[in-house]
């Protein structure tokens, strides 16, 4: 089995790394290829995934380059997870949007668009020299924002399935205060990728008893804490958003906090310095403790389980991942890509049913289900119209003042990546 990840140049692969390493019966790698256009620090993650595949007895073989057609050719499956334009353009994502009064993210407003306008081309530039590589070959997307990049892989036909941390991350944390296994946490878990919502946690599977009730009776504080949210929300809810629903929820709140202090952005930076250096000795054969502080948490077992359950049928038979609508939320159109528990085998991503959606979600949903049309619309296409509609139906926008500025900001920030600009 082939294996390739672009963007192996990332901080975030020994991670990945990690993973294959340790659940290596669960998916038998013989060939994992990184691909990364920064040859520097290619060399220096392949050298600590070499040693990290030594240590842990792994028979696989580890290479790198910097051709994209040579990475791809014959892999059975290709891991994307890109970062278009670096930590300098997330910067730039995270702090020109402050300037309008509106939050500044890497995935979500204004800041997500233009990560989605610099994105989606070059994936799907990637994408289809996978398909003229190897027709057969599963495309699984890590690359933020996941959900608009996955959708645009589908609409293209790409044997895709996005992924992210989010949902696991919940189930790991809902295991350890119930005192179970973590595969004995089944979530009901829905939305839109960084728009979701825990609305059951069964015990056993989809048909389990639904503890939810159980763990805001005992857990609510220490939840609402991790959330950074008021108890009183979650009390009047009745389930758990995700973290990124603050930035809805306490809006105004986040801003004033963005404003007085230093950009995510410019603290993964010095990390990934700090990382890098770590990575370069070649004592190191395990992943740093300092790893775990860069984000992506249980990123790599994710990626090994929904990997072998497309490749060889061997993962979890339900995982949360982004998938095609197909009806399963009557209320979105069918080739929305949503976020929520899935039947995952050979044949792919098959959403399971979900009961019915409260309107304070299912509204929400629609409205930034919307806005990824047209952003994938301005991704595609270009011009100043549609990137500035895109913000417009932003819900963290939506003012015609706001949208016209933030639209100058941002193609004045990614002229450069942006063909048409």
């Amino acid at each position: 089995m082939k294996l390739t990840v672009v963007g192996g140049g990332s901080t975030y692969t020994p991670e990945l790394i990690d993973g294959f390493a340790r659940l290596r019966d669960t998916l038998p790698i013989e060939e994992l290829v990184l691909m990364d256009p920064a040859q520097d620090r290619l060399e220096l993650v392949g050298g600590l995934a070499r040693r990290i595949f030594t240590r842990q007895a792994h028979n696989g073989t580890i290479t790198t380059t910097t051709d994209l057609d040579k990475a791809v050719d014959g892999a059975d499956a290709v891991l994307l997870q890109l970062r278009v334009g670096g930590q300098a353009a997330r910067e730039q994502d995270e702090t020109w949007p402050l300037e309008c009064g509106c939050v500044g993210q890497e995935t979500t407003g204004a800041g997500g668009l233009a990560k989605a306008l610099r994105t989606v081309p070059i994936v799907l530039d990637i994408a289809e020299r996978v398909r003229r590589a190897n027709p057969t070959a599963w495309i699984i997307d890590f690359t933020n924002p996941v959900g608009i990049v996955t959708r645009a892989l589908l609409q293209e036909g790409h044997k895709a399935v996005g992924l992210c941390n989010v949902a696991i991350g919940f189930q790991r944390k809902f295991a350890a205060m119930l005192g179970v296994s973590a595969s004995d946490v089944h979530l009901d878990h829905v939305g839109l990728n960084h728009l979701t919502w825990e609305t059951g946690v069964r015990l056993g599977g989809p048909e389990g008893e639904n503890v939810l009730p159980k763990l805001l009776t005992d857990h609510t504080d220490t939840i609402a804490a991790d959330l950074r949210l008021p108890r009183a929300v979650l009390d009047r809810l009745g389930v758990v958003p995700s973290y990124y629903l603050r930035y809805y929820y306490a809006h105004d709140e986040v801003v004033r906090e963005l404003r007085t202090k230093p950009s995510r952005a410019a603290e993964v930076a010095e990390m990934e310095r700090k990382l890098l250096a770590l990575y370069a000795d070649p004592a190191l054969d395990e992943k740093p403790d300092l790893l775990a502080k860069r984000g992506g948490a249980y990123y790599s077992e994710a990626a090994v389980d929904l990997a072998a359950a497309l490749l060889n049928g061997a993962g979890s038979p339900y995982q949360v991942v982004n998938a095609h609508n197909n009806g399963t939320l009557p209320f979105l159109p069918d080739d929305a890509v949503i976020e929520v528990q899935a039947a995952v085998g050979r044949q792919g991503a098959t959403p399971l049913p979900v009961s019915h959606i409260d309107p304070l979600y299912a509204g929400l949903m629609a409205q930034v289900t919307a806005y990824e049309d047209l952003a994938l619309d301005a991704a595609l296409h270009g011009g100043r119209t549609r990137v500035f509609k895109a913000l417009l139906s932003h819900p963290l926008i939506g003012q015609y003042e706001y949208a016209e500025r933030l639209t100058d900001e941002l193609i004045a920030h990614n002229r450069e990546h942006l063909a048409w600009a």
